[in-house]
């Protein structure tokens, strides 16, 4: 999260009023583009959710502009 200067706002963000989700699995995947952020990039956050927690996986900007 450091190396790309993700915040927990950014993520909480993703999870709330994603763009776009998918799921892989047990996990969910969200994607959320931010208006001058992450050179434009979308966000992704991969995270299961439990009844009382939700468990991040992993957060990264894709590479990609555009996904499908």
């Amino acid at each position: 999260m450091k190396l790309y200067g993700i915040t927990l706002d950014d993520i909480s963000a993703s999870i709330l009023a994603p763009d776009t989700t998918q799921s892989e699995g047990s996990k969910l995947v969200a994607l959320r583009k931010f208006r001058n952020k992450f050179s434009g990039y979308p966000l992704k956050v991969v995270y299961e959710e439990s009844a009382e927690d939700v468990l991040i996986i992993t957060v990264c900007p894709l590479k990609k502009k555009v996904w499908r």
